[in-house]
């Protein structure tokens, strides 16, 4: 954890020069490269590890990594080029360190701010005294990511629609290996996601050996082709930030909120037409062992404009409704 409990949010540090502010990057060592290095005070609690998590998609992500002393690194199409991010909490220092590395490293380090949540406000969600306001104390660190890059968490999404969660990290697995690019930097086998146009000349069969059906596969091709108007979203908010996405046939409401929750830090972005999210919200709000959107989006409507940020801090207590009936079961479309 960087900061502390009690310390007031200040200002953020710009980049760091032999102990001067500076606003342009200092070259020096990092890792086992040669990279850029920004050195970043919070001034509020932080916990690097759980709020970048979301942005991990499964176990083997190859456009993310943990290593052995704490740090995250991320590879990231920006529209800079591709760059390497090394993020690495310094709780003795009370600050955090970053590496980049690429064509997009001065856009990354520029952003490390936003990435971290410094233009988020987890206090002004309000809760009355129970066992979620003491939820909320214990992950008072952790707080809503901010990418700036919308395709970026995008094509995940749907890749995510309707599948189990292993058959869409599967896919993002195999598709980043076979057409992402390597990721500069010292970290072997860190691939950064394809460009529109690349994701846009990814043959049918790779698709369909990824796992992805024809209905997800199209909806990505018509995703890249309005790339551009995509990105744009990054920069508007809740409702027109929506309204951009979803007007792309495919994308829907639940694949709008799993984007924008990354790329704008959206706090009230509610994945609506989620499998077991209302089952959740409704059992730790309403003790509601089966519940639908309808009443999931009524109980959480007290809370707007912090509806998202309200089922994180559900979903991370570990809350979940008694489970009757089948399971959803994995798609083989690969022997389709």
């Amino acid at each position: 954890m960087v900061g502390g409990q009690h310390r007031r949010c200040t200002a953020v540090s710009g980049i760091t020069r032999t102990g001067a502010h500076t606003g342009v990057p200092a070259p020096r060592a990092a890792g086992s490269g040669t990279g850029t290095v920004r050195r970043w005070r919070p001034g509020f609690p932080l916990d690097v590890a759980r709020t970048l998590l979301p942005l991990r998609r499964g176990p083997g992500d190859p456009a993310y990594r943990t290593t052995a002393d704490g740090a995250v690194w991320r590879a990231s199409r920006t529209p800079a080029g591709v760059g390497t991010l090394r993020v690495l909490a310094r709780p003795a220092e009370g600050v955090v360190e970053a590496g980049a590395w690429g064509p997009g490293a001065p856009w990354l380090l520029d952003r490390l701010p936003d990435l971290l949540g410094a233009g988020d406000d987890p206090a002004a969600l309000v809760l009355p005294p129970g066992p979620l306001r003491e939820a909320q104390r214990e992950v008072a660190g952790v707080r809503l990511v901010r990418t700036g890059l919308v395709m970026e968490s995008l094509v995940p999404a749907i890749l995510e629609q309707k599948v189990t969660t292993g058959e869409a990290y599967r896919a993002w697995r195999t598709l980043l290996r076979a057409f992402g690019a390597p990721a500069p930097g010292p970290v072997e086998g860190l691939r950064a996601a394809p460009s529109a146009r690349e994701w846009s000349l990814v043959p049918s069969w790779d698709w369909h050996r990824a796992g992805v059906d024809p209905k997800r596969s199209a909806t990505v091709q018509r995703a890249v082709r309005l790339a551009a108007r995509l990105e744009e979203a990054s920069a508007m908010d809740h409702e027109a930030s929506f309204a951009r996405l979803t007007a792309v046939p495919g994308i829907g409401v639940w694949t709008a909120a799993e984007t924008l929750q990354r790329s704008n830090g959206d706090a009230d972005a509610v994945s609506v037409g989620d499998f077991h999210l209302p089952n959740i919200i409704g059992w730790a709000l309403a003790g509601r062992v089966r519940s639908d959107d309808a009443q999931m989006l009524a109980l959480l409507e007290p809370y707007r404009p912090h509806r998202h940020r309200l089922c994180r801090l559900i979903t991370a207590t570990g809350t979940h409704a008694p489970r009757f009936g089948p399971r959803l079961s994995p798609n083989d479309h690969r022997h389709r």
